[in-house]
């Protein structure tokens, strides 16, 4: 049913959505995520087209202090997260570019959503589709869950409570804080052919802030990366999307 949880599948792994808990909405009525579903997809380990567009949005990229940077910040507050010690992605995205303009080059498709989220400055993050067992769930944790952080061999578990970004059917976390850090499990490589891409919007950003950022990687992904895209979108109005 859309505006509340959907039921779950006794089978999690016939199929994958994306749910956004109620209790996100509970606390953040206004947040917006706007979702890019990509197919046949061509990553590139360098890539010289995305690598200038790239280099050209952190030549431009806001200060610190920008506001759309202050209200994740508040987010993670409100949640009991300490956006000091665990930043939102946007937050340490663009702290990184101000004292290091040569933002490394993860691979081509990495690059185009670290551009599309330094533009609009909103947090922007992907899956391997393949790698993804279940729901995909945007939530409190209880505590049961595991995580392996990118590029580390260390498994832990969240807090209970904590916002996080879940595969339901292996119980492994994609996202710790809701976007502070990323997980190994379902990184994007050169190898992924099907993915999944969150934009993450709340005020001052708004709906159609998120919306033009989305198309805008859309785009950018079918020009630079020869792939079949579909975009939607999750809100208080909204709460889950199926992937097939």
């Amino acid at each position: 049913m859309v505006g509340g949880e959907p039921e779950r599948d006794a089978d999690r792994t016939a199929v994958k959505r994306i749910i956004v808990a109620d209790a996100i909405f509970d606390r953040f009525p206004e947040f917006v995520r706007g979702v890019v579903v990509v197919n046949d997809v061509t990553i590139r380990a360098s890539y010289k087209p995305v690598r200038r567009l790239l280099r050209a949005q952190v030549a431009d990229a806001v200060g610190p202090g920008d506001p759309r940077i202050a209200t994740w910040e508040a987010a993670h507050r409100a949640f009991g997260s300490d956006p000091d010690r665990f930043p939102p992605s946007i937050a340490s995205l663009v702290r990184r570019v101000s004292s290091e303009p040569n933002l490394p080059f993860v691979n081509s498709v990495v690059a185009l959503f670290n551009t599309i989220s330094l533009k609009y400055v909103l947090p922007c993050g992907g899956d391997d589709l393949d790698e993804v067992e279940g729901d995909l769930v945007l939530g409190p944790s209880d505590g049961t869950e595991t995580f392996r952080g990118l590029g580390s061999d260390v498994v832990e578990s969240p807090e209970p409570g904590e916002v996080i970004y879940a595969d339901e059917g292996s119980k492994s976390v994609l996202c710790r804080r809701w976007n502070w850090r990323n997980g190994d499990r379902t990184k994007i490589t050169e190898a992924t052919k099907r993915l999944v891409i969150n934009v993450d919007g709340l005020p001052p950003t708004s709906a159609d802030d998120v919306r033009r950022a989305r198309d805008e990687l859309a785009a950018l992904l079918t020009q630079h990366a020869g792939a079949s895209v579909a975009t939607s979108e999750l809100s208080s109005e909204k709460r889950f999307l199926a992937l097939s």
